[in-house]
C-alpha cells in the first residue's frame, strides 16, 4: 500500500470512528440499502446452489460406485453357490446393469451437468468478488463524501483566519460527492438488472438438470427392469401380502438353531 492509499485508511477510520460517536453526519441511502440487501441474498443463493449442485453429482457418483460395488459381491455370493440358479442368473444381470449404468453417469451425466449446470453457476459466482470490489469501493467513496462535508460544514460554522481553506474544503467537497453518487447511481442502476438477468440465465441450467436426471431415471428403470425378468411374476404380490417377510422370518429362525448361532453362556 502506498504512503498515500494508508493516510487515506487512516481517515476513513477516523471518519467511521466520529460517525459512531455523532461527530460526523453518515449519508443514509435506502434506495441502495434495499438493492444491497437483495443482491446479497441472491449472492448466498447462488452460492449455496452451486454447493448443492456439485453435492448433487457427487452423490449421484457415490451412489452409482455403492451399486456396484454391491452388485459385484451379489455376483460373487450367488454365483459361488449355483451359477445355473435363478439367483444367479439375475445377479449376474444386476451386475452387468448396474456397470452399464455406471458408465453412463460418466459419458451422459458428468459432463453436460458440469457444461450446462456447474460451468454457469461457477460463472455467475465469479461476478460476485468483482461486484462486491465496487461496493466496498462506493462505501469508501462515501466516507470521503461524509468527511469532506464534515469539514465543510465546521469551516462554515468556525472560519479559519486562512480565507483559502474553505474554498479548498469545498472544492473536495464537490469532488468527493461527484465520486461517490456517480458510483452510487451506478450501484443502484445495475444491482437490479442484474437480479432482473437471474431467471434468463439459470433457465437453460434448469432445464438441463431436469432432462438429465429424467435421462439418468429412464435408463435405471429401463435397465433394472430388464433384472426383473429373472425373477417369478408373483414375488410382487408375495411382497405386498407380506409373504416375503413370513419366507424371511422363517430362514431366520432355522438360522437361529444353528449351533454356532446359538446364545452361549459365558
Amino acid at each position: 500500500m502506498s504512503w498515500s492509499g494508508f493516510k487515506k485508511g487512516l481517515s476513513r477510520t477516523g471518519t467511521t470512528l466520529m460517525q459512531k460517536t455523532g461527530q460526523v453526519e453518515r449519508t443514509i441511502d435506502r434506495e441502495f440499502t434495499e438493492e444491497e440487501t437483495k443482491y446479497k441474498t441472491y449472492e448466498k443463493e447462488v452460492e449455496k446452489l452451486q454447493k448443492e449442485a456439485k453435492a448433487y453429482l457427487d452423490s449421484m457418483r457415490a451412489m452409482a460406485g455403492s451399486q456396484a460395488r454391491i452388485a459385484d459381491t451379489i455376483d460373487k455370493f450367488y454365483g459361488s453357490a449355483d451359477r445355473t440358479s435363478e439367483g444367479a442368473m439375475a445377479a449376474n444381470a444386476y451386475k452387468r446393469s448396474v456397470d452399464e449404468l455406471d458408465s453412463s453417469i460418466n459419458k451422459e451425466l458428468d459432463a453436460p451437468y458440469r457444461t450446462c449446470v456447474l460451468d454457469p453457476l461457477g460463472k455467475m459466482n465469479a461476478y460476485f468478488p468483482v461486484i462486491n470490489d465496487t461496493i466496498s469501493k462506493r462505501h469508501k467513496k462515501m466516507l470521503d463524501y461524509d468527511s469532506a462535508r464534515s469539514k465543510v460544514r465546521k469551516l462554515q460554522d468556525k472560519p479559519s483566519e486562512d480565507t483559502a481553506k474553505l474554498p479548498a474544503a469545498q472544492k473536495e467537497f464537490e469532488d468527493a460527492k461527484e465520486v461517490y453518487e456517480f458510483m452510487n447511481e451506478q450501484l443502484i442502476a445495475e444491482l437490479p438488472q442484474l437480479l432482473d438477468l437471474r431467471v434468463p440465465f439459470f433457465d437453460p441450467s434448469f432445464e438441463a438438470m431436469i432432462r438429465i436426471q429424467c435421462k439418468f431415471a429412464e435408463e435405471g428403470y429401463e435397465k433394472m427392469g430388464g433384472v426383473q425378468r429373472y425373477f417369478q411374476e408373483s414375488i410382487r404380490n408375495d411382497y405386498a401380502s407380506g409373504q416375503l417377510d413370513a419366507q424371511v422370518e422363517a430362514v431366520l429362525e432355522e438360522i437361529k438353531e444353528l449351533t454356532i448361532c446359538a446364545t452361549q453362556g459365558s
